[in-house]
Protein backbone atom coordinates (compact mmCIF):
# COMPACT_ATOMS: atom_id res chain seq x y z
CA UNK A 1 0.00 0.00 0.00
CA UNK A 2 1.44 3.58 -0.90
CA UNK A 3 2.11 5.63 2.59
CA UNK A 4 0.05 9.26 2.69
CA UNK A 5 2.45 11.31 4.57
CA UNK A 6 1.72 14.59 6.50
CA UNK A 7 3.53 17.56 5.16
CA UNK A 8 2.28 20.09 7.41
CA UNK A 9 -0.66 21.38 9.90
CA UNK A 10 -2.52 24.78 10.89
CA UNK A 11 -5.48 25.86 13.00
CA UNK A 12 -6.70 28.92 14.06
CA UNK A 13 -7.03 30.20 17.51
CA UNK A 14 -10.25 28.70 19.29
CA UNK A 15 -13.21 31.75 20.03
CA UNK A 16 -15.35 32.24 22.73
CA UNK A 17 -18.44 30.13 20.85
CA UNK A 18 -20.90 32.92 21.78
CA UNK A 19 -22.86 35.38 19.71
CA UNK A 20 -20.95 38.95 20.01
CA UNK A 21 -18.56 38.14 22.71
CA UNK A 22 -16.19 35.79 20.83
CA UNK A 23 -13.08 37.49 18.51
CA UNK A 24 -14.40 35.02 15.84
CA UNK A 25 -18.53 35.54 15.93
CA UNK A 26 -17.91 38.42 13.46
CA UNK A 27 -15.79 36.86 10.97
CA UNK A 28 -17.58 34.76 8.56
CA UNK A 29 -16.76 30.85 9.02
CA UNK A 30 -15.77 30.55 5.14
CA UNK A 31 -12.77 33.48 6.14
CA UNK A 32 -11.87 31.51 9.35
CA UNK A 33 -11.50 28.27 7.37
CA UNK A 34 -9.74 30.05 4.05
CA UNK A 35 -7.42 31.96 6.73
CA UNK A 36 -6.09 28.44 7.18
CA UNK A 37 -6.29 27.17 3.82
CA UNK A 38 -3.51 30.35 2.86
CA UNK A 39 -1.09 29.74 5.52
CA UNK A 40 -0.79 26.16 4.30
CA UNK A 41 -0.54 27.35 0.62
CA UNK A 42 1.75 30.06 1.36
CA UNK A 43 4.39 27.99 4.54
CA UNK A 44 4.57 24.94 2.15
CA UNK A 45 4.43 26.72 -1.31
CA UNK A 46 1.76 24.72 -2.37
CA UNK A 47 0.55 24.95 -6.09
CA UNK A 48 -3.33 25.23 -5.44
CA UNK A 49 -4.36 23.77 -9.00
CA UNK A 50 -2.52 20.60 -8.05
CA UNK A 51 -4.67 19.88 -4.93
CA UNK A 52 -6.90 17.01 -5.78
CA UNK A 53 -9.76 17.61 -2.83
CA UNK A 54 -10.56 19.85 0.06
CA UNK A 55 -12.26 17.68 2.62
CA UNK A 56 -13.63 19.57 5.43
CA UNK A 57 -16.07 18.20 8.36
CA UNK A 58 -18.45 20.45 9.29
CA UNK A 59 -21.25 19.39 11.47
CA UNK A 60 -24.33 22.63 11.55
CA UNK A 61 -24.09 23.02 7.89
CA UNK A 62 -26.99 25.18 7.36
CA UNK A 63 -27.15 29.21 7.92
CA UNK A 64 -23.47 30.94 7.25
CA UNK A 65 -21.60 27.06 6.74
CA UNK A 66 -24.48 26.21 4.19
CA UNK A 67 -23.61 25.34 0.42
CA UNK A 68 -20.19 23.16 0.49
CA UNK A 69 -18.26 25.29 3.12
CA UNK A 70 -15.44 23.27 1.55
CA UNK A 71 -15.87 24.84 -1.60
CA UNK A 72 -16.54 28.40 -0.77
CA UNK A 73 -13.48 28.74 1.35
CA UNK A 74 -11.76 27.47 -0.84
CA UNK A 75 -12.76 30.18 -3.75
CA UNK A 76 -12.25 32.44 -0.31
CA UNK A 77 -9.16 31.54 -0.38
CA UNK A 78 -8.17 32.50 -3.66
CA UNK A 79 -7.39 28.90 -4.90
CA UNK A 80 -9.19 29.77 -8.21
CA UNK A 81 -12.03 27.36 -9.83
CA UNK A 82 -9.67 24.61 -10.07
CA UNK A 83 -9.86 23.32 -6.80
CA UNK A 84 -12.49 21.41 -5.53
CA UNK A 85 -13.83 20.73 -1.68
CA UNK A 86 -16.12 18.67 -0.56
CA UNK A 87 -18.04 18.95 2.88
CA UNK A 88 -18.49 16.07 5.36
CA UNK A 89 -20.08 15.43 8.71
CA UNK A 90 -19.92 13.11 11.33
CA UNK A 91 -20.68 15.56 14.14
CA UNK A 92 -17.71 15.67 16.76
CA UNK A 93 -15.63 13.23 14.71
CA UNK A 94 -15.97 15.37 11.31
CA UNK A 95 -12.74 16.87 10.98
CA UNK A 96 -10.81 13.20 11.75
CA UNK A 97 -13.25 12.08 9.05
CA UNK A 98 -12.45 14.11 6.75
CA UNK A 99 -8.39 13.57 7.64
CA UNK A 100 -8.96 9.78 7.19
CA UNK A 101 -10.95 10.22 3.82
CA UNK A 102 -8.00 12.35 2.26
CA UNK A 103 -5.61 9.47 3.52
CA UNK A 104 -7.75 7.10 1.70
CA UNK A 105 -7.68 8.75 -1.72
CA UNK A 106 -3.79 9.03 -1.60
CA UNK A 107 -3.40 5.29 -0.27
CA UNK A 108 -5.59 4.00 -3.17
CA UNK A 109 -3.44 6.35 -5.72
CA UNK A 110 -6.47 7.94 -6.77
CA UNK A 111 -4.84 11.27 -5.45
CA UNK A 112 -1.50 12.80 -4.08
CA UNK A 113 -2.10 16.08 -2.94
CA UNK A 114 -5.20 16.52 -0.29
CA UNK A 115 -6.20 19.44 2.40
CA UNK A 116 -8.44 17.94 4.86
CA UNK A 117 -9.58 19.58 8.07
CA UNK A 118 -12.86 20.93 9.20
CA UNK A 119 -14.63 24.27 10.58
CA UNK A 120 -17.21 25.41 13.25
CA UNK A 121 -18.71 28.87 14.18
CA UNK A 122 -20.77 27.55 17.30
CA UNK A 123 -21.39 31.37 18.06
CA UNK A 124 -23.22 31.70 14.37
CA UNK A 125 -24.61 29.06 13.59
CA UNK A 126 -26.96 26.69 15.89
CA UNK A 127 -24.55 23.53 16.42
CA UNK A 128 -27.43 21.89 18.27
CA UNK A 129 -30.42 22.96 16.11
CA UNK A 130 -33.30 21.26 17.97
CA UNK A 131 -33.91 18.38 20.98
CA UNK A 132 -34.47 15.96 18.57
CA UNK A 133 -30.90 16.28 17.31
CA UNK A 134 -29.90 12.67 16.51
CA UNK A 135 -33.29 10.77 15.51
CA UNK A 136 -35.02 14.35 14.08
CA UNK A 137 -38.08 13.53 14.81
CA UNK A 138 -38.19 9.99 13.39
CA UNK A 139 -40.52 7.61 15.30
CA UNK A 140 -39.48 4.28 13.59
CA UNK A 141 -35.81 4.96 14.28
CA UNK A 142 -36.58 6.12 17.95
CA UNK A 143 -39.02 2.96 18.93
CA UNK A 144 -35.28 1.34 17.40
CA UNK A 145 -33.02 3.49 19.36
CA UNK A 146 -33.52 5.55 22.15
CA UNK A 147 -31.01 8.03 21.64
CA UNK A 148 -30.69 10.78 24.42
CA UNK A 149 -28.86 14.16 24.74
CA UNK A 150 -25.02 13.45 24.65
CA UNK A 151 -24.43 14.72 28.01
CA UNK A 152 -27.27 12.57 29.46
CA UNK A 153 -25.18 10.05 27.60
CA UNK A 154 -21.88 11.29 29.93
CA UNK A 155 -23.85 11.34 33.06
CA UNK A 156 -25.29 7.73 32.53
CA UNK A 157 -22.14 6.16 31.25
CA UNK A 158 -20.13 7.39 34.85
CA UNK A 159 -23.12 6.60 37.04
CA UNK A 160 -22.36 2.84 35.18
CA UNK A 161 -18.72 2.97 35.43
CA UNK A 162 -18.51 4.35 38.98
CA UNK A 163 -16.71 7.38 38.35
CA UNK A 164 -17.05 9.98 40.44
CA UNK A 165 -17.67 13.88 40.08
CA UNK A 166 -14.25 14.29 41.85
CA UNK A 167 -13.03 11.92 39.54
CA UNK A 168 -14.34 14.03 36.60
CA UNK A 169 -13.30 17.60 38.39
CA UNK A 170 -9.54 16.50 38.87
CA UNK A 171 -9.25 15.29 35.60
CA UNK A 172 -10.79 18.09 34.26
CA UNK A 173 -8.36 20.75 36.87
CA UNK A 174 -5.57 19.06 34.56
CA UNK A 175 -6.52 19.55 31.46
CA UNK A 176 -6.72 23.42 32.72
CA UNK A 177 -3.37 23.48 33.98
CA UNK A 178 -1.93 21.76 31.46
CA UNK A 179 -3.26 24.16 28.84
CA UNK A 180 -1.85 26.87 30.76
CA UNK A 181 1.54 25.35 30.82
CA UNK A 182 1.53 24.81 26.95
CA UNK A 183 0.32 27.74 26.36
CA UNK A 184 3.23 29.91 28.53
CA UNK A 185 5.65 27.42 26.69
CA UNK A 186 4.65 28.34 23.24
CA UNK A 187 3.52 24.86 22.08
CA UNK A 188 0.90 25.86 19.80
CA UNK A 189 2.43 28.63 17.94
CA UNK A 190 3.65 26.48 15.13
CA UNK A 191 0.32 25.48 14.06
CA UNK A 192 -1.75 28.73 15.25
CA UNK A 193 -2.20 31.34 12.78
CA UNK A 194 -4.13 34.56 12.99
CA UNK A 195 -7.79 35.27 11.87
CA UNK A 196 -8.04 38.81 10.34
CA UNK A 197 -11.33 41.08 9.90
CA UNK A 198 -12.45 41.58 5.78
CA UNK A 199 -10.87 45.33 7.28
CA UNK A 200 -7.40 43.83 7.61
CA UNK A 201 -7.50 44.18 11.77
CA UNK A 202 -6.70 41.76 13.85
CA UNK A 203 -9.77 39.30 14.82
CA UNK A 204 -7.59 36.76 17.15
CA UNK A 205 -4.20 35.56 17.61
CA UNK A 206 -4.54 33.54 20.98
CA UNK A 207 -6.39 30.81 22.75
CA UNK A 208 -9.82 32.35 24.26
CA UNK A 209 -11.35 30.05 26.07
CA UNK A 210 -9.15 29.00 28.59
CA UNK A 211 -9.46 29.63 31.97
CA UNK A 212 -5.88 28.96 33.97
CA UNK A 213 -7.31 30.22 36.92
CA UNK A 214 -9.39 27.23 37.65
CA UNK A 215 -9.44 25.64 40.43
CA UNK A 216 -10.71 22.44 42.40
CA UNK A 217 -12.58 23.90 44.53
CA UNK A 218 -14.45 26.08 41.63
CA UNK A 219 -15.56 23.17 40.03
CA UNK A 220 -16.80 21.64 42.52
CA UNK A 221 -19.31 24.21 43.09
CA UNK A 222 -20.50 24.44 39.63
CA UNK A 223 -24.38 23.11 38.79
CA UNK A 224 -24.43 19.93 37.15
CA UNK A 225 -25.53 20.59 33.71
CA UNK A 226 -27.88 17.77 32.53
CA UNK A 227 -30.17 17.09 35.05
CA UNK A 228 -32.81 19.74 34.46
CA UNK A 229 -32.97 18.01 30.48
CA UNK A 230 -34.34 14.80 31.84
CA UNK A 231 -37.82 16.29 31.55
CA UNK A 232 -37.28 18.49 28.08
CA UNK A 233 -40.46 17.65 26.21
CA UNK A 234 -39.25 16.45 22.54
CA UNK A 235 -42.31 15.81 20.76
CA UNK A 236 -46.06 16.71 20.44
CA UNK A 237 -47.16 13.78 22.44
CA UNK A 238 -45.09 14.50 25.46
CA UNK A 239 -42.19 12.60 25.47
CA UNK A 240 -38.94 13.18 27.26
CA UNK A 241 -34.97 12.48 28.02
CA UNK A 242 -36.01 11.04 30.82
CA UNK A 243 -38.93 8.16 29.37
CA UNK A 244 -35.94 7.73 26.55
CA UNK A 245 -33.53 6.86 28.96
CA UNK A 246 -35.92 4.70 31.26
CA UNK A 247 -36.64 2.46 27.90
CA UNK A 248 -33.16 1.06 28.35
CA UNK A 249 -31.73 2.10 31.78
CA UNK A 250 -34.41 2.00 34.32
CA UNK A 251 -32.50 0.40 36.92
CA UNK A 252 -29.64 2.96 36.88
CA UNK A 253 -29.60 5.18 39.39
CA UNK A 254 -28.13 8.23 37.18
CA UNK A 255 -25.77 10.86 39.06
CA UNK A 256 -25.97 14.48 37.28
CA UNK A 257 -21.72 14.73 37.79
CA UNK A 258 -21.27 16.77 34.18
CA UNK A 259 -21.36 20.40 34.36
CA UNK A 260 -19.47 23.26 32.29
CA UNK A 261 -16.16 22.96 33.72
CA UNK A 262 -15.71 19.07 32.94
CA UNK A 263 -17.36 18.90 29.80
CA UNK A 264 -15.56 20.57 26.33
CA UNK A 265 -16.21 24.74 25.59
CA UNK A 266 -18.39 25.67 22.89
CA UNK A 267 -15.79 27.61 20.66
CA UNK A 268 -15.26 28.95 16.85
CA UNK A 269 -12.16 27.58 14.71
CA UNK A 270 -10.91 25.90 11.96
CA UNK A 271 -8.06 23.30 11.18
CA UNK A 272 -6.42 21.56 8.20
CA UNK A 273 -3.81 18.88 7.34
CA UNK A 274 -1.84 18.93 4.04
CA UNK A 275 -1.59 15.24 2.82
CA UNK A 276 0.46 13.97 -0.27
CA UNK A 277 1.84 10.70 -1.50
CA UNK A 278 6.20 10.18 -1.38
CA UNK A 279 6.37 10.45 -4.72
CA UNK A 280 4.35 13.93 -5.20
CA UNK A 281 6.06 14.77 -2.03
CA UNK A 282 9.46 14.62 -3.61
CA UNK A 283 9.06 15.94 -7.08
CA UNK A 284 7.82 19.22 -5.78
CA UNK A 285 10.33 19.74 -3.15
CA UNK A 286 7.36 19.19 0.19
CA UNK A 287 8.99 17.88 3.31
CA UNK A 288 7.23 15.35 5.54
CA UNK A 289 7.00 15.47 9.31
CA UNK A 290 5.19 12.21 9.69
CA UNK A 291 3.35 9.44 7.84
CA UNK A 292 -0.07 7.76 8.52
CA UNK A 293 0.21 4.07 10.27
CA UNK A 294 -3.79 3.53 10.73
CA UNK A 295 -6.95 4.67 10.84
CA UNK A 296 -10.32 2.98 11.54
CA UNK A 297 -14.01 3.90 12.31
CA UNK A 298 -15.79 2.29 15.06
CA UNK A 299 -19.43 2.34 15.86
CA UNK A 300 -21.09 1.40 19.59
CA UNK A 301 -24.32 2.46 21.20
CA UNK A 302 -26.25 5.46 20.02
CA UNK A 303 -28.34 4.76 23.73
CA UNK A 304 -24.78 5.51 25.16
CA UNK A 305 -23.19 7.57 22.47
CA UNK A 306 -19.83 7.97 23.68
CA UNK A 307 -18.12 4.66 23.81
CA UNK A 308 -16.84 4.05 20.25
CA UNK A 309 -13.58 5.59 21.18
CA UNK A 310 -11.47 2.29 22.50
CA UNK A 311 -12.58 0.11 20.23
CA UNK A 312 -11.96 2.88 17.42
CA UNK A 313 -8.35 2.74 19.14
CA UNK A 314 -8.20 -1.16 18.98
CA UNK A 315 -9.18 -1.32 15.39
CA UNK A 316 -6.77 1.15 14.09
CA UNK A 317 -3.60 -0.54 16.42
CA UNK A 318 -5.05 -4.20 14.17
CA UNK A 319 -4.89 -2.24 11.01
CA UNK A 320 -1.41 -1.13 11.63
CA UNK A 321 0.07 -4.22 13.34
CA UNK A 322 0.64 -2.33 16.54
CA UNK A 323 0.11 -2.67 20.30
CA UNK A 324 -0.96 0.40 22.92
CA UNK A 325 2.23 0.16 24.14
CA UNK A 326 3.40 1.26 20.88
CA UNK A 327 1.93 4.73 21.21
CA UNK A 328 3.98 7.35 22.84
CA UNK A 329 1.04 10.31 23.25
CA UNK A 330 -2.64 10.71 22.68
CA UNK A 331 -5.06 12.96 21.91
CA UNK A 332 -8.65 11.81 23.33
CA UNK A 333 -10.93 14.64 22.61
CA UNK A 334 -12.33 16.15 25.69
CA UNK A 335 -16.12 16.47 24.92
CA UNK A 336 -16.72 15.08 28.30
CA UNK A 337 -14.23 14.12 30.86
CA UNK A 338 -15.61 10.97 31.17
CA UNK A 339 -14.82 9.77 27.60
CA UNK A 340 -10.79 10.16 28.03
CA UNK A 341 -11.39 8.76 31.32
CA UNK A 342 -13.15 5.23 29.94
CA UNK A 343 -10.47 5.34 27.26
CA UNK A 344 -7.90 5.24 29.75
CA UNK A 345 -9.32 2.41 31.73
CA UNK A 346 -10.44 0.44 29.22
CA UNK A 347 -6.90 0.57 27.47
CA UNK A 348 -5.11 0.68 30.86
CA UNK A 349 -3.10 4.11 29.37
CA UNK A 350 -1.66 6.22 31.65
CA UNK A 351 -2.90 10.19 32.30
CA UNK A 352 0.90 11.17 31.79
CA UNK A 353 0.35 10.34 28.01
CA UNK A 354 -3.38 11.58 27.44
CA UNK A 355 -4.19 14.83 25.99
CA UNK A 356 -0.72 16.18 27.51
CA UNK A 357 -1.28 19.92 26.37
CA UNK A 358 -5.03 20.07 27.86
CA UNK A 359 -8.09 19.26 25.89
CA UNK A 360 -11.18 20.58 24.81
CA UNK A 361 -12.29 21.03 28.78
CA UNK A 362 -9.58 23.69 28.90
CA UNK A 363 -9.48 24.57 24.91
CA UNK A 364 -13.38 24.33 23.94
CA UNK A 365 -14.33 21.84 21.29
CA UNK A 366 -15.37 23.47 17.51
CA UNK A 367 -17.43 20.54 16.59
CA UNK A 368 -16.11 19.59 12.95
CA UNK A 369 -12.88 21.11 13.18
CA UNK A 370 -11.70 19.41 16.58
CA UNK A 371 -10.26 16.49 15.18
CA UNK A 372 -8.20 17.98 12.06
CA UNK A 373 -6.68 20.28 15.10
CA UNK A 374 -5.78 17.26 17.40
CA UNK A 375 -3.55 15.83 14.44
CA UNK A 376 -1.59 19.14 14.60
CA UNK A 377 -1.40 19.40 18.03
CA UNK A 378 -0.07 15.46 17.98
CA UNK A 379 2.10 15.72 16.16
CA UNK A 380 3.80 19.41 17.59
CA UNK A 381 3.71 17.93 20.21
CA UNK A 382 5.37 14.92 19.14
CA UNK A 383 8.21 16.99 17.63
CA UNK A 384 8.46 19.21 20.75
CA UNK A 385 8.99 16.18 23.32
CA UNK A 386 11.14 14.07 20.36
CA UNK A 387 8.58 11.19 20.18
CA UNK A 388 7.30 8.94 17.19
CA UNK A 389 3.82 7.86 17.55
CA UNK A 390 0.45 9.17 18.89
CA UNK A 391 -2.98 8.25 18.48
CA UNK A 392 -6.59 10.43 18.28
CA UNK A 393 -10.03 9.88 17.96
CA UNK A 394 -12.89 11.69 19.22
CA UNK A 395 -16.88 10.40 20.12
CA UNK A 396 -19.10 11.23 17.77
CA UNK A 397 -22.54 11.78 17.68
CA UNK A 398 -24.58 8.36 16.88
CA UNK A 399 -22.15 6.26 18.79
CA UNK A 400 -19.30 6.28 16.08
CA UNK A 401 -15.56 7.18 16.49
CA UNK A 402 -12.97 8.05 13.86
CA UNK A 403 -9.05 7.13 14.48
CA UNK A 404 -6.19 7.97 13.14
CA UNK A 405 -2.17 6.59 14.48
CA UNK A 406 0.47 8.97 13.06
CA UNK A 407 4.16 8.50 12.98
CA UNK A 408 7.36 10.86 12.80
CA UNK A 409 9.33 10.96 9.74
Amino acid sequence: MPEAWIIDAARTPRGIGKAGQGALSSVHPQRILSTVLKALEERNGLTARDVDDVIIGCFAQTDRQAGCIARQAVLDAGWGPETPGFTVNRYCGSGLTAVNSGVMGIWSGAQNLVVAGGVEQMSGVASVSGPTLFDCGNAHLRAMHAQTHQGICADLIASMAGVTREDLDTFAYHSQQRAAAAIDQGAFKRSTVPVYHDDGSLALDREEYNRPGTTIERLGSLKPAFADMLDVVLDADGLTYRQLLERDYRDVQVSHVHHGGNSSGIVDGAGAVVLASPDYARANGLKPRARIRGIATAGGSPELMLNAPAPAARKALQSAGMTVNDIDLFEINEAFAIVPLMFMRELDVDHAKVNVVGGAIALGHPIGATGAILVGTLLDELERRDLATGLVTLCTGGGMAPCAIIERL
